[in-house]
């Protein structure tokens, strides 16, 4: 919303200049965000008067100028086609900045003639678009006259108006804050009521008053229309709007002034005798919505939800309601009599149809946000009367279909409430004062009486509804800077938060993974529904009824989904090796307990090519990353048991598995992401994910009260001894490696596989695995019946599974 200084003082009696006025609207809670000041732009430029042009020495199309300018005669060089002798034009010194060329003059040469300043055009001091020459004035303007003045050139500002207070699209509205709040007085203007000389030759017929319930209107025979005269073309621009005719341009400065729309219909260009407001139709027999060609020569379709403005019986649309008008009806400088309308239109009906074809007029973005219900008579006389001082004619009685909404409805409003809710303690006249100012009608109790004051919103105020609602206009206009700068009590020192034990997990998960080299990723709880299906999700009771976007609209059953999308992103901007990870919520069922916590990682891995070869499989560096989480997070690494062929179906059956504590506890998922899904994820393979079910991981039994002890670090060196073993082809290492582990808990530190081997020496069907044995003495070194004894351990623990040591 922007506004002139001087229109602001058109309603409003004050001698603040704009910075003073653009300070009080910020105090009143107006979001000022620009003060466009163009006299102080304009302010080197002075009006002078070529002496005499004679051609450049050495240039034909430059002129050497003798100038008389406010600084005295100047030699100028000129390059505009209409230079000559006696042109009174606009001069700029040497040092002035010129906006339009973006370039501050300085004294240098021009073809070996030196150039003592800048004769301007309109366009170059950002006065035109466009200019053929330099600025021709009027003789008679005296030599030094400012352009500022010349031009009328004054501050705009330009505000933030927020979505509750419609009355601050209006200049009016602004005033009557502003005056609230102390910066001036309020000129208040009687609207004048026109008579009509004849009936109006149109009727109006309210087919959806739950779109429009009031439309008034009427008929103005033997204006002449045309260009606009220069105060009202002036005022306009100076906003940003363009002028169009007399007739529009009167509907333009009352939106603006009143934040009252209107609109105007060439009469002679409408069809029958009676203007019929409906909801948009569909043509029974083809199933067609009607279209409408508005003002701005686009054609929209108009679909049931939308206000329509039609003529001949209700057949054709001529406009959409609240919204814009239609190019058949528009008025031209031939136009001779017309049809003026004030009518008020669902705020949400018309945001709605703004929204659906993508159309932010004036009128929409008032009529959306809910013009005064009020407005419609005083609206129409107000620009009755400015037809007439502008365009002539005669006027007809007004016709009046339906009735505006009710006004706000009073309620009760203690005043004391004030100090309780605000602090400010302030006098019940004074809180009355403001609210009368502000346009609320305050019924006091009689004098001596407890009982609280009624008061009642103005039409224009619809958004207050409740005494905290007074509370904050009072605030706001007394001042917010008098709140009162009370400190809370001391308390003592606060309280240190206390981590649940899941809140730790996540945390102690989150840094673990981010210490390996893991992006953390913050992705949608939702997905597509047909993602969802892949992941065994996809149900319609986890579809959402109103998601934020067509391809969010069911509830994820994974993390893993957005993970890979994230990813295959990064690899079609050229970073094809990452490796991100997620902690969040998955939904599996439309029931609390149906929601689970997962801790999900993803790897893409990418490596260079090299002579070295492939290198480690990097499946087996994501288990153990997978481990690493699990024992930060204290899960009990070491009772998992690891199911192959088990997983479902999204992930590859033979790169895959689980870590349960049993069949029916699944603790996590990991390995190759299926092709399949890959491919209808639109993401290159391989990609390598886990996800651990937080909620499925036990926590520690008991409580770790002790801190932790000192460390225990042996001072005899470690030794090795090898082992290989035979053992069937599908038992997992990991199992021998844990009963190995197993045999001393005390001397064996670490067990290692260090080669698998199938082939010639090894029956069909299994397979080989080395083992590397580290064992750590505490006491003394160890003895060689010791290590065979240790040995033997080994042995025996491995045949448990059916191990055999190879010969």
């Amino acid at each position: 919303m922007k506004f002139t200084l001087s229109w602001l003082k058109d309603h409003l009696e004050t001698d603040a200049d704009v910075h003073a006025i653009a300070e009080a609207m910020t105090m009143a809670g107006l979001e000022v965000e620009h003060v466009a000041d163009p006299a102080a732009l304009l302010a080197p430029f002075t009006v002078a008067k070529i002496v005499s042009a004679a051609q450049h020495p050495n240039a034909d199309r430059l002129q050497v100028c003798q100038v008389e300018t406010i600084d005295g005669m100047k030699e100028i060089v000129c390059g505009a086609p209409n230079a000559r002798a006696g042109l009174t034009t606009i001069y700029a010194p040497i040092g002035a900045y010129v906006p339009g060329l973006g370039v501050t003059l300085v004294e240098k040469p021009v073809r070996g003639v030196v150039s003592n300043g800048m004769l301007c055009s309109a366009s170059e001091l950002q006065l035109a678009d466009e200019s053929d020459g330099i600025q021709e004035l009027p003789p008679e303007i005296p030599v030094g006259t400012p352009v500022a003045k010349l031009f009328g050139a004054e501050p705009v500002i330009d505000f933030e108006v927020t979505p509750n207070r419609p009355d601050w699209l209006g200049v009016a509205g602004i005033a009557r804050d502003l005056a609230a709040a102390g910066v001036g007085k309020l000129k208040h203007y009687d609207v004048a009521t026109v008579r009509g000389a004849f009936p109006s030759t149109i009727s109006v017929r309210l087919e959806a008053p739950e779109q429009c319930p009031v439309f008034a209107g009427r008929v103005i025979r033997g204006v002449k229309n045309g260009p606009s005269p220069a105060w009202l073309q002036t005022r306009l621009q100076a906003i940003g709007l363009r002028s169009i005719n007399r007739l529009v341009d009167v509907t333009n400065l009352i939106a603006y002034d009143r934040a009252r729309p209107l609109h105007v219909y060439d009469l002679n260009k409408l069809v029958g005798t009676e203007i019929v407001v409906r909801a948009g139709q569909i043509a029974s027999d083809t199933g067609e919505h009607e279209h409408l060609i508005a003002l701005d020569g686009k054609t929209y379709t108009v679909d049931p939800g939308m206000s329509v403005i039609s003529d001949a019986g209700g057949e054709r649309p001529i406009g959409l309601g609240g919204v814009m008008g239609g190019e058949s009806t528009g008025c031209s400088d031939e136009t001779t009599d017309v049809f003026l309308e004030s009518a008020w239109f669902d705020p949400i009906v018309t945001a709605q149809t703004g929204r659906t074809l993508t159309i932010s007029s004036d009128a929409q973005y008032r009529f959306a946000r809910g013009v005064d219900p009020a407005s419609v008579i005083p609206g129409i006389e107000l620009a009755t009367r400015l037809i007439l001082d502008l365009c002539g004619g005669e006027p007809s009685e007004i016709v009046l279909a339906g009735e505006h909404p009710a006004n706000p409805a009073p309620f009760a409003f203690d005043p004391a409430y004030v100090k309780q809710l605000s602090g400010m303690d302030l006098e019940t006249d004074r809180i009355g004062t403001i609210l009368g100012q502000l346009g609320f009608l305050v019924q006091a109790a009689p004098a001596g009486s407890d009982k609280p004051w009624t008061v009642t919103p103005p039409s224009w105020r619809r958004d207050v509804e409740g005494k905290a609602d007074l509370v904050e206009e009072v605030a706001r206009i007394h001042g917010f800077q008098h709140l009162p700068n009370t400190p809370l009590p001391d308390q003592g020192a606060p309280s240190k938060g206390v981590l649940s034990p899941r809140q730790a997990r996540v945390r102690t998960a989150r840094r673990a993974l981010a210490s390996m080299g893991y992006a953390e990723a913050v992705t949608w709880s939702f997905t597509k529904q047909e993602i969802a299906t892949l992941f065994g999700g996809g149900d319609d009771k986890l579809v959402l009824e109103n998601p934020i976007a067509s391809d969010l609209d069911c509830m994820r059953p994974s993390a893993l989904p957005n993970l890979i999308q994230a990813a295959a992103r990064n690899a079609a901007r050229g970073h094809g090796d990452v490796a991100l990870f997620e902690i969040g919520p998955i939904y599996l069922g439309d029931q609390p307990n149906d929601q689970r916590t997962v801790i999900s990682g993803l790897v893409s891995p990418r490596a260079a090519r090299s002579w070295t070869g492939a290198g480690e499989d990097p499946l087996f560096a994501l288990k153990a990353d997978l481990i690493a989480v699990l024992d930060a997070i204290g899960a009990p690494t070491a009772s998992l048991q690891l199911a192959q062929g088990m997983n479902r179906d999204w992930w590859h059956p033979g790169r895959s598995a689980r870590l349960q504590l049993g069949p029916k506890t699944i603790i996590a998922e990991f390995g190759a992401v299926h092709p399949r899904v890959l491919k209808a994820l639109d993401a290159d393979g391989p990609i390598l994910a886990f996800e651990i079910v937080l909620d499925a991981v036990p926590e520690p039994k008991g409580k770790a009260t002790k801190a932790r002890g000192n460390a225990d670090l042996p001072n005899l060196m470690p030794l090795t001894r090898d082992f290989a073993f035979v053992v069937e082809d599908a038992k997992p290492a990991g199992d021998l490696v844990r009963a190995v582990q197993g045999a001393d808990k005390v001397l064996i530190a670490e067990v290692r596989v260090f080669d698998v081997y199938r082939g010639q020496g090894v029956p069909e069907g299994s397979k080989s695995v080395a083992l590397e044995v580290v064992l750590q003495p505490r006491e003394a070194t160890l003895v060689e019946a010791e290590i065979e004894a240790l040995s033997a351990k080994v042995v025996a623990a491995a045949s448990k599974l059916g191990a055999v040591l190879r010969s």
